[in-house]
Formats: C-alpha cells, sequence, structure tokens
C-alpha cells in the first residue's frame, strides 16, 4: 500500500463513486466523486491525510449544499416553452370549412385541421376566427 501514493487512492475513489452516478442517476454520488477528486489534487500539492479527508467532506458537503437544491428545483420545474400541440392550445384559427359537434375545417398556424366545436350545439362558419382549446389526436377543439 505504501507503494502507490495516496493521490492515486483518491482518483481510484472518484472512480468508484463515478460507477453508481451512472448506473443510478443520483448525482450524489458525482459530487463526492468531485470531492475524492479536490481531495487527490490536495494531496498531489502534499497534504497530509487529515486535509485531504477534511477536503473530502467539505467539498461533498458544499456541492450537495449548493447544488443539490438548484437541481431539484430545476427537476420540478414545468417547461417554460411549450412544444408541438401543447403550443397550440389558446391560439386562433379561422374556420375554412363550417365547423360544429361532429367536424369541419379550421386553419391554424399556416395548416389545415380537422376540427370539432367544443359545444356541441353550436356551429362556425367559413372565415369565423375561433379560440384552440385543445387538441384531441389530429382534431383541434374549438369555442
Amino acid at each position: 500500500m505504501n507503494d502507490i501514493d495516496a493521490w492515486v487512492w483518491w482518483l481510484v475513489a472518484a472512480a468508484a463513486l463515478g460507477i453508481p452516478l451512472v448506473v443510478t442517476a443520483m448525482p450524489e454520488f458525482g459530487m463526492f466523486a468531485v470531492g475524492a477528486v479536490a481531495a487527490a489534487v490536495a494531496s498531489g500539492l502534499g497534504a497530509d491525510l487529515v486535509v485531504q479527508v477534511l477536503v473530502f467532506v467539505i467539498v461533498s458537503v458544499a456541492l450537495i449544499a449548493v447544488v443539490r437544491p438548484i437541481a431539484v428545483r430545476h427537476r420540478s420545474q414545468q417547461p417554460q416553452l411549450a412544444t408541438g400541440v401543447d403550443a397550440l392550445k389558446g391560439r386562433q384559427a379561422v374556420v375554412l370549412e363550417r365547423v360544429d359537434g361532429t367536424g369541419g375545417r379550421i386553419k391554424l398556424a399556416g395548416e389545415v385541421w380537422s376540427a370539432r366545436a367544443l359545444d356541441t350545439g353550436r356551429a362556425f362558419e367559413p372565415g369565423e376566427e375561433v379560440d384552440v382549446v385543445e387538441i384531441d389526436g389530429a382534431t383541434a377543439v374549438i369555442m
């Protein structure tokens, strides 16, 4: 064991902590791995074992205390930019063919869509502007 420098052991520990990071996708293991790399740097600079362990603990805890809450907050946020059919909800469209509860055609975002009225008793005539309430499959539901 005396044949191998301490910094090598810290790098081995960092690699060993990187394996569960990849397997479990738990970022905390990555933060511990970064702490181990910092301890390897401290060892390479000639720090004794106590300082190396302190560097490992301080860097790991600091990363968990700072980065983890940011990651959790980021993971729980909804995307700010709606894409796909979600981006079409709430947009205005123009009726091309009469739309009622059974169907019709509208022009939405430059494309022709099949559509049906949200209120089955209501009909929309060509040229009217309507609001898209939702997209049901390939059919826009309007009002």
